[in-house]
């Protein structure tokens, strides 16, 4: 199957990983949920069905355990990395087809002042699987009024590339510190900061670069590999946050601002803003904003016809040259934004849906727009506690 998709797919698998897997200081709560997603681009591009279900379960006064599971059905079509021939601003597109299903688990203890979150979880797809854990600690302070964050986190994958045998892998370890402070009753700041490396195969064997090659003196075809990036990438993101409520509207604010760099040379900012309204006593309302700004990866380049660069085919070739046509590495920007409605139908029952819109637009003025993506994103969820 092709995946041309997914390693970013399983980027943001990642992510939500690390963030569910975060421990919380209080827990009062049993519930079991389900949540259905729709991911769809325009055009026929790609289309991403998710459905997943979560249950929390309190086992005693300082004990819980928390489980989901998902299941992705990716279908579409994704750019190559090939540019557009001559005469057109359409980039060529490979089909894909895939299905991921995924599990996670957290166990976390509370002690005095400590809580300690341990978990653990599994990603397949039919050329990828990937093992993850995590182990993450809050410790409170200040009458609890100063709560620390340290945590790790770590994958073990094993990539099935049909030019290479036997299985290839991939590592990757994450560190967190954070510090969480609470201004006054209606205000609190987050300030965290990670570290990240990951290091073994680290290309989309799906992904190609183009080059005009002589092959017989005087005679150039444009030619296709394999693109080649380093096999190893260290990461460093900063992150600041702000809550506020404003009782006299019955509304609050969630706000932060993200830093992301790292080695492959690509520097990224994000701003994300939201806004929740309650309306009567049942239904809270939440518009929110998401800005994506990045620079381009040190080896993106859209094609290689002006570049000394002299491609090769085959496997990955660790001391270089590195090149890539992904669209994902080239400078871009993004706008995600929509609305959220959240129905407390009972004491017991919530209900909750959205509706979002994702831009994306190149910076480079080389990459053509139709290389770029918009989409829908549509969200329906119900949970059930006890």
């Amino acid at each position: 199957m092709i995946s041309a998709f997914s390693p970013s797919f399983r980027a943001f698998a990642l992510s939500a990983l690390l963030v569910w897997l975060a421990p919380r200081v209080a827990r009062a709560e049993n519930s079991v949920a389900y949540k259905y997603q729709d991911y769809k681009e325009d055009d026929g591009r790609i289309a991403i069905q998710t459905q997943g279900t979560y249950i929390e379960k309190d086992l005693g006064p300082d004990m819980h355990l928390k489980l989901s599971g998902l299941i992705d059905a990716i279908t579409g079509a994704t750019p190559s990395g090939q540019p557009a021939p001559a005469g057109s601003d359409q980039v060529p597109l490979s089909k894909i087809h895939e299905r991921r299903k995924a599990w996670n688990a957290d166990f976390s203890r509370q002690f005095s002042r400590v809580n300690v979150a341990v978990g653990f979880g599994n990603s397949r797809e039919s050329d990828y699987v990937s093992n993850g854990w995590s182990l993450n600690t809050l410790t409170d302070f200040n009458q609890k009024n100063t709560t620390l964050l340290a945590g790790v986190a770590g994958t073990e994958d094993d990539v099935k590339v049909f030019f290479q045998r036997p299985l290839v892998k991939k590592h990757s370890n994450d560190v967190i510190l954070g510090v969480t402070q609470l201004l006054d009753p209606r205000t609190s700041v987050s300030f965290n900061l990670t570290w990240g490396r990951t290091t073994g195969f680290l290309a989309d064997p799906y992904k190609l670069v183009q080059k005009n090659t002589e092959i017989f003196p005087g005679v150039s075809l444009p030619l296709t590999f394999g693109e080649n990036r380093p096999n190893e990438r260290n990461k460093y993101i900063a992150l600041a946050a702000l809550n506020r409520s404003f009782p006299e509207v019955r509304g609050a604010v969630d706000a932060s601002y993200r830093y992301y760099r790292d080695t492959f040379g690509a520097a990224a900012n994000t701003i994300d803003v939201a806004w929740f309204q309650r309306l009567g006593d049942h239904v809270i309302l939440r518009p929110g904003v998401r800005l994506y700004e990045q620079s381009a990866a040190d080896f993106y380049a859209y094609n290689l016809d002006n570049t000394k660069i002299v491609p090769a085919s085959g496997g990955p070739r660790p001391d270089g040259p590195f090149y890539s046509s992904d669209f994902r590495l080239s400078a871009f920007r993004s706008y995600t934004y929509g609305l959220k409605l959240i129905w407390n139908i009972t004491d017991a029952l919530a209900l909750d849906a959205a509706i979002e819109r994702y831009e994306m637009h190149g910076r480079d003025g080389v990459t053509p727009a139709s290389a770029y993506c918009s989409a829908r994103i549509t969200t329906v969820g119900l949970k059930f506690s006890w």
